[in-house]
C-alpha cells in the first residue's frame, strides 16, 4: 500500500498503479516554476506519479498545500503548477457552470459569473463571485427551480424515448412515451407527449391491447390450483418462473440506504447512498410469479471522528470520512509549539486512525509517531 501521507519533497513510484501496455507512453521529467520535486529521473512510466510542494508565497493550482501529478500516456495530469497564494483555484459549485479561465486558475480580483444548470435557479439572484486573498467571496448557490418537475411518471408497457434518465426537469420540457410492441396509446395523452408546467407533468397516455394486460401469451400466473403449467409434460399445477417485465412485480422493493438509480423495462438498478457500499447485485429483475430476484444491500463504509472526544483537537463537531479517505485536523495550541500542529486521520475499514499532533514538516516526512487518545 502506497503511503497516503506524502511529503512535499517526496516522489513515490507505486508499482500497483502501473498499467504496463505496449501502447502506453512514458513521460519526461516534469518542470515546475516556483516549486520543488525530489529524486527526479529522466523518464517516468505510464501510471507513476510525483508529488510536489510550492515555494513560500505560492501554492499548487489544485486543492491542498501539496499536490501530485500522474503520467498518463506521455502527459502529466494535472500539469504540475504553482500559483501565488492570493490567487484562486476554480470553485466547485453544484448544478452550475462558471466562466472559465484560460490558465486554469484566477488571479486576485478576478470575478466569475455563474450560470445555473437547467431546472435550477440562482438563490438571491447573486450570480458572481470575487477572488479575494486566495478564496472566493459570496459563492453563488443554484437551487431547484420553483417550476421544475421531478422525474416523469412511470407508464406501464411504455418507455421514454430520445431522453436519458434524470431526476429534475426544467419547466416547458417535452417528453415522449413509446408503447411496447402490441400496445397502443389511449386516454388523454394519445399523442404520447407530456409537458412540465409549473412543477407538474401533464397527463400521459395509457398503453393497452385488445387481449388484456399480459405482456405475452402465457406469461401470466395461472389461477391457484389451476391446471397444467406451460412447461412440457407437467401436470403439477406449478408455475414455471420466468423473467418478465417489472410491472408484474409492482413497485421496486425498498432497500435501506439505497435509491433506485435507473428503471428499465426488465430491471431496476440500485445505488447506495453516500458513505455506504453495495453488497450483492446492482440490478434486480422480476419473475413471472410476481417475485423479485436477489436484492442488494447497503453496508456502512465510513468512519466518524467526534473531535469533542479528543482533548488534543480543536472542537469541530463530527466529521464523516468514507473508507480510504484522509483528513487533517487542527490541534489545540500549546505554549511550547513554534508552529501550528495537526493530526492526520485515515479511515481504514471503518476504523479511524489519528496521528498524534505534529507540525506539517513532521507529517510530510512521516516522522510523526504515535496516535491520539480519547478523553477518559
Amino acid at each position: 500500500m502506497c503511503n497516503r501521507y506524502l511529503g512535499f519533497l517526496l516522489l513515490i513510484w507505486c508499482p500497483g498503479e502501473l498499467h504496463a501496455q505496449s501502447a502506453t507512453q512514458s513521460c519526461s521529467a516534469p518542470s515546475l516554476d516556483g516549486g520543488k520535486f525530489s529524486l527526479k529521473r529522466e523518464t517516468y512510466a505510464h501510471g507513476t506519479y510525483v508529488t510536489y510542494s510550492c515555494d513560500l508565497g505560492r501554492k499548487p493550482a489544485v486543492e491542498g498545500w501539496w499536490a501530485r501529478s500522474t503520467c498518463q500516456n506521455g502527459t502529466w495530469s494535472p500539469q504540475p503548477r504553482c500559483i501565488m497564494e492570493r490567487d484562486c483555484i476554480p470553485p466547485t459549485i453544484p448544478n452550475a457552470k462558471n466562466t472559465e479561465s484560460l490558465t486554469g486558475w484566477y488571479e486576485e480580483g478576478d470575478k466569475i459569473r455563474i450560470i445555473c444548470d437547467e431546472a435550477y435557479e440562482l438563490k438571491n439572484n447573486d450570480a458572481t463571485a470575487l477572488c479575494t486573498n486566495g478564496s472566493w467571496s459570496s459563492v453563488p448557490v443554484c437551487e431547484r427551480g420553483a417550476d421544475a418537475c421531478d422525474a416523469p411518471p412511470k407508464v406501464p408497457h411504455a418507455v421514454i424515448v430520445d431522453h436519458g434518465y434524470q431526476e429534475l426537469f426544467a419547466a416547458d420540457t417535452h417528453l415522449q412515451y413509446e408503447c411496447e410492441d402490441g400496445y397502443t396509446a389511449e386516454g388523454a395523452g394519445t399523442d404520447k407527449t407530456i409537458v412540465c408546467i409549473a412543477g407538474t407533468w401533464t397527463e400521459g397516455p395509457t398503453c393497452r391491447t385488445g387481449g388484456g394486460d399480459t405482456t405475452s401469451a402465457g406469461s401470466g400466473t395461472p389461477p391457484a390450483g389451476g391446471g397444467s403449467s406451460s412447461s412440457s409434460g407437467s401436470n403439477t399445477g406449478d408455475t414455471e418462473r420466468r423473467l418478465t417485465t417489472i410491472d408484474i412485480c409492482g413497485d421496486p422493493p425498498k432497500i435501506p440506504k439505497a435509491v433506485v438509480a435507473r428503471t428499465l423495462r426488465r430491471s431496476v438498478k440500485y445505488s447506495c447512498q453516500q458513505y455506504y457500499k453495495r453488497l450483492g447485485p446492482e440490478s434486480v429483475r422480476c419473475y413471472s410469479d410476481g417475485t423479485w430476484s436477489e436484492l442488494p444491500s447497503c453496508e456502512a463504509s465510513f468512519c466518524v471522528v467526534n473531535t469533542l472526544e479528543y482533548p488534543d483537537l480543536k472542537p469541530a463537531g463530527e466529521i464523516y470520512l468514507e473508507d480510504g479517505d484522509t483528513v487533517r485536523l487542527e490541534c489545540v495550541d500549546r505554549a511550547e509549539w513554534w508552529f501550528n500542529n495537526y493530526s492526520d486521520g485515515e479511515c481504514d475499514n471503518r476504523i479511524i486512525h489519528l496521528s498524534r499532533c505534529c507540525s506539517k514538516a513532521q507529517l510530510a516526512f512521516n516522522t510523526c509517531d504515535g496516535f491520539l487518545t480519547k478523553r477518559n
